[in-house]
């Protein structure tokens, strides 16, 4: 196994901390700021951690996953039936709405077929009775003026 380069610490001139890294010879292979080179350290895994966080972290990210989907799913059911149940009432009060309306037409039709029957029934009537009585009329004239 090769030799890790090792850092060392320093201080600038104007005091801000360093990272010093040797190479096998001793020599100064890299300097850098230690801020820099810490938060480039934090945001690497080490072969250890990874091989670590392998056997935790699936099962850990599964659990988050099922959990995520569930609440998901949840959510899209209940979406799914408010939905439903919206477009259901919906359906209902326009299906309302046009029998009403059918319902007012058919009957306002039926009245007024109803009424013109009546008031051509009634003219028939009158106007029969009218040419009954001219009938009579005449003819109880013609039997007087014959008789005369």
């Amino acid at each position: 196994m090769a030799k890790k380069s090792r850092r060392t610490t320093l201080y600038s001139s104007k005091g801000k901390k360093l990272y010093a890294v040797r190479d096998k010879g001793g020599r100064f292979k890299d300097i850098q700021q230690y801020s820099r080179a810490h938060a480039m350290d934090m945001r690497r895994t080490s072969k250890d951690e990874a091989a670590e966080g392998a056997r935790k972290k699936p099962a850990r990210k599964s659990a988050r996953k099922t959990a995520k989907k569930t609440t998901k799913k949840s959510t899209r059911k209940i979406a799914r039936k408010t939905a439903k149940k919206a477009t259901r009432k919906s359906a209902k009060k326009s299906a309302r709405k046009t029998t009403r309306k059918a319902a007012k037409k058919s009957t306002r039709k039926t009245t007024r077929k109803v009424a013109r029957k009546s008031t051509r029934k009634t003219a028939k009537k009158t106007a029969r009775k009218t040419a009954r009585k001219s009938t009579r009329k005449s003819g109880a004239r013609r039997r007087t003026a014959k008789k005369a």
